[in-house]
This record gives structure tokens, sequence and C-alpha cells, in this order.
């Protein structure tokens, strides 16, 4: 049931990340590569690594892709003048790199033996790893740090904010 599971996410997260490079509209792209990180954060908790996977789900398919979602509605992709500016000779370059990056992969990947590879690690009887600790962890030791950060974070939001206000 395991290898299976890691074949669906593993397979879903290949085919979104091939959607990236594929697809033609930007708006189209960012939602798979949102599908891709998801699939990512599914890896993530058959690894025993629910923190990681919340992240995963929360600040990179969360918050950065609405930002990307953001700067792709404001840069209007969809107007006819976008896409008049492309070079055709650019058009087939993803996947001359794409097969250069496998050709240089190929090597490596048929050396590596399965046999030898980390198995899944043991959740440690002291909850080190575990979202209970990095929560006691981070509002414990690291509460200073974490409250300059966001307070850092608001200031240049509002900065941002009357930037765009004054250009406007």
């Amino acid at each position: 049931m395991e290898k299976l599971l890691f074949y669906l996410f593993g397979g879903i997260a290949l085919l979104a990340a091939i959607n990236v490079v594929a697809l033609r509209r930007v708006f189209y792209s960012a939602i798979s590569l949102i599908i891709c990180l998801t699939a990512l954060s599914g890896i993530y908790m058959m690894l025993a690594a629910p923190f990681i996977a919340a992240v995963q789900i929360i600040v990179y398919a969360g918050a950065i892709m609405v930002l990307f979602l953001f700067v792709i509605m404001l840069l209007d992709p969809f107007s006819a003048s976008a896409g008049q500016d492309k070079k055709s000779h650019l058009k087939y370059a993803a996947v001359i790199l794409g097969v250069v990056a496998l050709s240089l992969l190929y090597p490596l990947l048929r050396a590596y033996d399965l046999a030898k590879a980390p198995r899944k690690p043991d959740i440690v009887a002291g909850g080190i790893g575990t979202v209970s600790h990095f929560g006691e962890v981070l509002f414990n030791e690291y509460l200073l740090p974490f409250e300059v950060i966001s307070i850092l974070i608001l200031v240049a939001i509002i900065g941002a904010v009357v930037l765009a206000k004054r250009q406007s």
C-alpha cells in the first residue's frame, strides 16, 4: 500500500511538473505548480515528516503561489500584446534542456543501488521532528526572533501598499 501511494503521489507530482513547463498559459502553469507542491506534501507525509508536509502546503502551495497568481494577474499575460515579443527559436529550449539534464542524470540513476537506500526513520521517543516539538522550540527558545521577523514582514507589507498607492 505504501509503495502504491508513493507511485501515486510521485506520478501526480511528475505530471504536474511537466504541465508547468508544457502549458502555454501562465495561469494554468501556476495551478499545475500548486498540484505538484501538494503531491510533494503527500510524499513528505509518507516519510513521517508532518511538519514539512504542512509547511509545504501552507507556505509554498498557499502563500507563495497566491503571490505568483497576483503577479500573473497584474502583468495581464492574457492580452494580445503579451505574446507578440517572444522569440520563435526559444520555443524548444525547455525540451532541449530537459534532454540534456536527463542524459547527464542517467548514469547516476543507473549506478544508484536501491538496496542501500535509507528507510523511513522511526520517530524518536523524545518527539524530535514532530509538530509539537517544533512548536515548543519556536515559541519558547526562538520567540523573540519569531516576533521580530513578523514585525519586519508587516512593515514590508505596509511599505509596499504605501508605495503602490503613491504611484496610482
